[in-house]
């Protein structure tokens, strides 16, 4: 085997990689370095770049004045929420998609693939209207058939049929809506059919119901996909930003990435940019200790091609 030396060609991908760590790891370390500092110095033009010794303490002041504690765990359970529903929903589709021969099954994957058109920002109106009122659309069915006019005589008392299940405020309405996921059963869809249809033969031959298959056999070899979809899920639900901040009214359900903006400094505030930046790297730390923790399998369920 040759290996061809280009040390012109491996000097400049170096310093090329070089200045580009440089450009995206500068802000961190900014931030990092604010966070530091006490208040005075933050406040000078420009900011010194040597760290301080407050770090610990406006991390405290962070937690504390932007209630950090309870708005975590909020954002940990959406983020877990999302990212479990997803990847349940997702198999079981691809599943259905790919294993199962029935009319239309074609448009009807090609019916989730065209929602990639359609992010939460475009469906933002309905998903919120559903989301306040999830038997909404049963409740239009009872004013369609004059079925709302119904008077029942109940402890002789008139009372109007009325359905309302509200989802504002509640774990259920921050996971639910963003459950569905066209990538995640794509991907899934895809590795599926890399999988000889001799197992799903041996299978049926040994009288394995098509459930004992999913679970036995395809969610084994499944294992560094999931992996991979995990870290990449995980930090699109804590990242989620729009949809919280409509979601939520109330602060004991306000999510990490919404309550940052508690901690920016407002127009007739004292501007206190270390405490801000501690609490940033508090909300950012759980994200990226899955994605260091999950590396090896996150990379290993990109690129292995081989099952």
């Amino acid at each position: 085997m040759m290996v061809e030396r280009t040390p012109i060609l491996d000097t400049f991908t170096y310093v090329f990689l070089m200045a580009g760590i440089c450009v995206v790891g500068f802000p961190i370390f900014y931030a990092i370095t604010a966070a530091t500092l006490p208040l005075d110095q933050v406040a000078r033009i420009p900011m010194p770049l040597n760290p301080g010794d407050q770090f610990f303490v406006n991390i405290q002041a962070a937690w504390n004045e932007g209630n950090l504690g309870r708005q975590l765990i909020n954002s940990f359970v959406m983020a877990a929420g999302i990212t479990v529903g997803k990847i349940v929903v997702s198999m079981l589709g691809a599943f259905s998609i790919v294993y199962f021969d029935y009319r239309f099954r074609n448009v009807a994957f090609a019916t989730v693939f065209c929602t990639l058109m359609l992010p939460v920002e475009v469906r933002i109106l309905p998903t919120y209207e559903m989301a306040a009122n999830l038997l909404g659309p049963l409740q239009w069915l009872l004013d369609v058939l004059h079925l709302n006019s119904l008077v029942q005589w109940v402890a002789g008392n008139n009372i109007e049929i009325s359905l309302e299940w509200s989802l504002l405020n509640s774990y259920t309405g921050l996971i639910l809506p963003l459950v569905a996921s066209a990538t995640c059963t794509f991907l899934f869809r895809q590795f599926f059919l890399t999988i000889p249809e001799e197992l799903c033969e041996a299978a049926k031959l040994d009288g394995a119901s098509a459930m004992v298959f999913f679970w036995k056999i395809l969610l084994p070899l499944s294992t560094t996909n999931i992996a991979a979809l995990v870290v990449i899920e995980f930090v699109y639900g804590w990242n989620q930003y729009l949809w919280p901040l409509l979601i939520t009214t109330t602060p004991d359900m306000t999510t990490a990435v919404i309550g940052l903006k508690d901690l920016i400094p407002q127009a007739d505030d004292i501007p206190k940019w270390n405490v801000a930046m501690a609490g940033s790297l508090l909300v950012m730390a759980p994200p990226v200790l899955v994605v260091l923790l999950m590396q090896r399998w996150f990379v290993k369920g990109l690129v292995e091609r081989e099952k």
